[in-house]
């Protein structure tokens, strides 16, 4: 960290603790620069840094002032689903955002999509390049159902980092998260059967239960805790559930950890009701603290979890690189992976695992994570400074995530697709409950630094929302 950037850092805590209040006139530059023994240039861009994030604002004449910024939003509260079995619905919306992620000129605020630019990914280009032009004809043909070996050796290393041990042959290599998470599915499901979800939860998972004729049974879930515990041992109680399926570490769209504690209470409730775990990690690895969070599968003695992952939010969705551990289930998942896709392109595994063989993956994982701390703080800024007063903001742990909640009465439906006319696209929460609910809610991607379009689309996106509010 350089010295303004250690100054500013400095300085913007002393903000957030109150020390200097909301519109209060800061200390001039020759002052600052002889408390902290620095230059008047080191001061000078130090306060332009603070200026770039919005904590401070220049007068002319009159020097820097605290910038008057509405207080902090509240995290939103313990959802409230409907918490009985209900058929998935929403595809139609799904299909919709999907086909709105194909337009070239869109700012995309409501994907799940991460940021490909970043020069630690260039060794990946490298690797790929290399691959290609060795021309080894064995790539061109099909891979082993499991994968390859060295993929699957290199991510059996890569889980240790989250307290869990398997082995290669414990693995199986998969066309991404996407298709790791229906394998699992089929594996421990048939038509007819519930399965219970956090509440909201991800749009993909929705539409394979959809798919595959089963029904859901929607879990409240607390903002910062992950599932309610209680609520999920009630629904166990009071329906055939035969799964729950979760994302504890780095959830989307809640951003939450859900604490260790929690998860072997989850644990303990899928032994005494004997019912199946499927864990989807795919967010884990951004955590922003480190060591990363521990995974369900960590504490798993008896192969009931099955534990879903990739490389798509970590590195690039285009590789189609993922992997399942199923645990007891492998014979089963096996079966499936082999009517479905049958083998994974070898020529995407074999670079991914040069990759991090290499030590390139854990570089990239290191830069990723301060680049979307840090982006989560610039959008935190504008939602706070852009968006109306009264709604709640989820405070994400990991990912690129966040979650906003606004006042009952307003609709983010018919705003999206207000939006998408000035080529603004954000996610309604309706997307992400299996009966449509948290139509108030959206969903924001902030993996991309927030520039001066992303910014003037947020302010664009605030302005629909304060309107809404005033004719609601």
């Amino acid at each position: 960290m350089t010295r303004y950037q250690h100054l500013a850092t400095l300085l913007a805590d002393r903000i957030e603790q109150g020390l200097y209040r909301s519109g209060e006139r800061l200390p001039s530059v020759r002052s600052l620069s002889n408390e902290h023994g620095v230059s008047i240039s080191t001061v000078q861009q130090a306060y332009h840094l603070l200026e770039d994030k919005q904590l401070i604002s220049p007068q002319p004449r009159s020097g820097y002032f605290v910038t008057q910024r509405k207080a902090q939003p509240p995290v939103p509260q313990l959802t409230r689903p409907v918490q009985r079995p209900v058929e998935v619905t929403q595809w139609d919306a799904v299909l919709e955002q999907l086909v709105t992620r194909e337009e070239g000129d869109i700012i995309a605020l409501g994907s799940g999509v991460p940021d490909v630019t970043q020069p630690t990914i260039k060794p990946l280009w490298r690797e790929l390049s290399r691959i290609a032009q060795y021309q080894q004809s064995e790539l061109l043909g099909y891979d082993s159902i499991h994968g390859m070996r060295s993929l699957r050796e290199q991510i059996s290393r890569l889980m240790l980092d989250s307290g869990c041990v398997a082995t290669a042959d414990d693995i199986l290599i998969t066309t991404g998260c996407h298709e790791a998470l229906s394998i699992a599915i089929r594996a421990v499901c048939e038509a007819g059967d519930i399965v219970a979800v956090e509440s909201p939860s991800f749009h993909g998972t929705m539409q394979m239960l959809r798919a595959f004729g089963i029904k859901v049974v929607e879990i409240p879930t607390d903002s910062v805790t992950g599932i309610s515990v209680e609520a999920l041992e009630l629904a166990l109680e009071q329906w055939p559930i035969k799964a729950v399926i979760l994302v504890p570490n780095c959830n989307n769209p809640l951003g939450f950890i859900m604490p260790d504690a929690r998860k072997k209470a989850v644990l303990t409730l899928a032994q005494r009701f004997d019912i199946a775990i499927i864990e989807d990690d795919v967010y884990g690895e951004l955590a922003y603290e480190y060591p990363r969070p521990m995974t369900i599968k960590s504490m798993d003695v008896d192969g009931r979890v099955l534990l879903c992952s990739s490389f798509s939010k970590t590195l690039a969705p285009g590789l189609r690189v993922g992997w399942i551990v199923p645990g007891r289930y492998l014979d089963r998942a096996l079966h499936m992976k082999y009517i479905v896709t049958g083998s994974t392109s070898t020529f995407s595994q074999l670079a991914v695992a040069e990759f991090i063989r290499n030590g390139n993956y854990h570089r990239h994982l290191r830069r990723m994570r301060q680049l979307y701390q840090r982006n989560l703080e610039d959008f935190t800024c504008h939602v706070r400074h852009y968006f109306p007063c009264g709604i709640c903001v989820s405070r994400p742990q990991g990912g690129f995530m966040m979650w906003v909640e606004l006042p009952e009465n307003i609709d983010i439906v018919p705003i999206c697709c207000a939006l998408r006319e000035e080529h603004i696209h954000i996610a309604a929460g309706s997307l992400l409950s299996a009966s449509g609910k948290y139509r108030n809610c959206l969903r924001l991607n902030y993996a991309s630094p927030c520039d001066a379009a992303t910014e003037a689309a947020l302010r664009k996106t605030g302005e629909a929302l304060n309107l809404a509010l005033e004719n609601a």
